[in-house]
């Protein structure tokens, strides 16, 4: 059999043509120890800080330490399916999470890898986990209100979009609570809903997205889960994932909410990390810079400029303290970061007042500029916070049992309907209408002579009768967003027309 030399050399031609080199260059290392999410490889010379890297069967990691023999690996994953002797791989880049519209809706993981069943995210685009916060100049001030459907919040520590608020109080005050029905008032609002659990417990965690469900605000609302039985480095990471996938929709000219719940377990985790790196340890073991762990993060919520497209992203972050402790060191450092916080007591928990809010201590430091103009109205709730305070002083002044004069006897029982008035039922938040209204009625004596015990019943009632018969006045004030002289005149009269079968 003949070869033609010209058909061999056109086939090592074509061969030539088609060549492409397959060398794989990429920097390895190998698994030194492990162990308890964390590992210490050797040979990644080149890493950088925060640089992903793969172990064998596909568990990540990011490198954390960087020392002169070694490098400190966060295992995301099943550190236990990992070994000493282990190939590790740097992947050239840093930690990202899927990101865009399709993660609305779901239960992730804070690697965006789904949790609920629902088949993969179908998403192409990706958002770093750690990022910038805009500067000074690509923000604007926090004016437009994110309504809560609190009372007692809405009226007296109001937040705005782009706002940072603190959620802060003991285990079992009804912290999850105002996230949540924070979350549940956004619906119709386009703002887009972020709730992350660290450090939660499965069942509590199930019981918030059925909550969610059930009052069909999972639609805007993605659940990302670091539960408590998560490796610490998942913990760690779930809060920036979180904000990263918020962030889309801020940069997009959208509007954002996110509920870290909480950052005492985050810190914790942040610490057990830090510890176990040989990071030397600072005030109650936390390390040095646990204060930036936390501020970078929560400088991520703004309220961006009108050239970056107006979109916001608002926090609320939640902590935990201990028999009440405000001073211990992660609230002091996360107080000092935020606008502002809610303070939740236990004592007030215990009475049924719900929410638990200490007026004197809880604040907006973006007060009134967070509330439309009806609810800043000196009638509404513009003197509240003040009056509240003063009732409390008085009540304790009271309680020595000294005969009051006639007018003092006036301001307690109308302090006694009012904190009657700011208690409501959980997941059953009210329109910012519906609020001034209610507060209105309060503040002007409109239930002076009503049973504290009918209070309830008579918010109930007189909002279904503004509502119902008197929609006018209703939407009046919805339009205007004030309360003009006449509108007072004629809310007034609504008030005394709907008392006259209300007390019957």
């Amino acid at each position: 059999m003949k070869f033609s030399a010209d058909e061999i050399a056109s086939v090592i031609q074509q061969e030539i043509e088609r060549y492409e080199s397959q060398l794989d260059v990429r920097e390895v290392g190998t698994v030194l120890e492990v162990g308890d999410g964390i590992a210490r490889v050797y040979g990644l010379s080149g890493v950088m800080a925060g640089e992903m890297v793969e172990f064998p069967g596909g568990v990540t990691g990011v490198a954390f330490n960087l020392e002169e023999n070694s490098v400190g690996v966060i295992i995301l994953g099943d550190y236990l399916q990992i070994n000493e002797g282990d190939e590790v791989r740097a992947l050239g880049k840093l930690l990202s999470v899927p990101v865009g519209p399709a993660v609305i809706g779901r239960v992730l993981d804070p690697l965006g890898n789904p949790l609920d069943g629902k088949g993969p995210l179908v998403t192409t685009e990706t958002r770093e986990v750690e990022t910038m916060a805009p500067g000074v100049a690509e923000r604007q001030p926090v004016k437009e209100p994110l309504q809560t459907g609190i009372k007692a919040v809405d009226a007296m520590t109001p937040i705005g979009r782009g706002q940072r608020e603190l959620i802060i109080g003991d285990r079992k005050t009804g912290k999850t609570t105002i996230a949540i029905d924070t979350i549940l008032n956004q619906k119709n609002s386009g703002v887009k809903c972020f709730y992350v659990a660290v450090g939660q417990k499965d069942s509590s965690v199930r019981n918030v997205i059925q909550v969610l469900e059930e009052h069909g605000a999972m639609e805007y609302t993605t659940v990302i889960v670091a539960g408590a039985s998560s490796p610490a480095p998942l913990q760690y990471v779930a809060p920036y994932s979180g904000t990263a996938m918020a962030e889309y929709f801020m940069y997009n000219g959208q509007h954002a909410l996110i509920v870290y719940d909480d950052l005492s377990k985050q810190a914790v985790a942040y610490r057990q990390l830090s510890l176990l790196m040989r990071r030397p340890p600072g005030r109650e073991a936390f390390p040095g810079d646990v204060f930036y762990c936390h501020s970078r993060l929560l400088e991520r919520s703004a309220k961006l400029s009108a050239e970056l497209g107006g979109g916001s992203l608002t926090s609320l972050p939640i902590i935990e303290t201990l028999e009440g402790e405000v001073s211990a060191y992660i609230p002091t450092n996360v107080i000092s970061i935020t606008d502002g916080q809610i303070y939740l007591q236990p004592d007030l928990f215990f009475k049924g007042i719900r929410p638990a809010m200490n007026v004197g201590i809880s604040v907006s430091r973006v007060g009134g500029a967070a509330q439309i103009k009806a609810m800043k109205d000196k009638q509404a709730a513009g003197g509240l916070r003040l009056a509240l305070a003063a009732f409390r002083e008085l009540e304790a002044f009271a309680q020595l049992g000294t005969d009051l004069d006639a007018a003092t006897q006036g301001r307690l029982d109308r302090g006694y309907r009012m904190v009657e008035l700011l208690k409501q039922p959980q997941f059953q938040p009210l329109e910012v209408v519906d609020q001034i209204m209610i507060i209105y009625a309060g503040n002007t004596g409109g239930l002076d002579n009503v049973p504290v015990s009918k209070v309830r019943e008579f918010e109930v009632e007189f909002l279904k009768y503004m509502r119902d018969v008197k929609g006018a006045i209703r939407t009046e004030i919805l339009e205007k967003k004030e309360l003009s002289a006449d509108l007072k005149t004629k809310l007034s009269a609504a008030i005394v027309d709907f008392k006259k079968g209300f007390m019957k």
